[in-house]
């Protein structure tokens, strides 16, 4: 089997003004890894994504500065899509990654804090 559970950049890397958030997505990263010592004896796989800025309603709904600003942080130059985090949780849950778990995968474009 295999378990993906959510995170993000955040709580890999913490932001300011968004403690609750951060640690609430910390928490998930360490609940993962816990998890997947826990599970790997029945070889349940228990892994975690981490996306960072994804468009969405509410990503969509930022200023073009604010989108500008994370834009230069991100050396693909664009804002992450949900397929693009789909196509990692197909590979989490293929015959591919069987041999992956209590890891967190990035998927960010490379964004750095």
């Amino acid at each position: 089997g295999s378990i993906i559970n959510m995170s993000s950049v955040v709580g890999i890397h913490g932001a300011a003004g968004s403690a609750n958030y951060a640690s609430s997505k910390a928490g998930v990263i360490g609940l993962t890894k816990s998890f997947a010592m826990e599970t790997a004896h029945w070889e349940i796989r228990v892994n975690a994504i981490a996306p960072g800025f994804i468009a969405s309603d509410m990503t969509n709904a930022m200023s073009e500065k604010i989108k500008t600003n994370m834009f230069e942080r991100i050396p693909m130059k664009r804002a992450g899509t949900p397929k693009d985090i789909a196509g990692t949780a197909l590979f989490l849950t293929s015959d591919d990654s069987l041999y992956i778990t209590g890891q967190v995968i990035v998927v960010d474009g490379g964004m750095y804090m």
